[in-house]
């Protein structure tokens, strides 16, 4: 149903751009249709009039069609359970390695340095110190 509602939003969407393109920019509608006969349909006056009406219509529908799309793509996509595995918090991990990949290869800081600085997560905790 979802993928039916995208080709038809997609397709009013087309409809739409081109009575759009088709209406003169001043509101007068095509601007073709010389004199005789001023309350038919081909005239210039019936053709804003059908296009005004045609893009009201079309605009609406579109509208209604990406409310009702949003409204089945959060139904669809909705989940009851939060992921929390990426929260930062409690007890971090046991780390073999420092907290800096960069500690030891400056030469001047021994083992020793590098196991006294507290684990952290955040690879720029201890920046400031250097």
């Amino acid at each position: 149903m979802f993928v039916f509602l995208t080709v038809v939003q997609a397709l009013v969407a087309a409809a739409l751009v081109g009575v759009i393109l088709v209406q003169k920019s001043e509101g007068g509608g095509l601007g073709v249709g010389g004199g005789g006969n001023p309350g038919g349909l081909m005239s210039a006056r019936g053709a804003a009039d059908f296009l005004t009406r045609a893009t009201a219509i079309l605009a609406g529908l579109f509208v209604v069609l990406s409310i009702l799309l949003a409204a089945m793509a959060v139904d669809a996509n909705s989940v009851g359970d939060i992921d929390t595995s990426l929260q930062r918090g409690g007890e971090p991990a046991a780390q073999e390695a420092p907290a800096d990949p960069l500690a030891g290869s400056a030469g001047g800081e021994s083992k020793a340095g590098a196991a006294a600085a507290p684990a952290n997560d955040d690879p720029l905790a201890g920046a400031a110190q250097q």
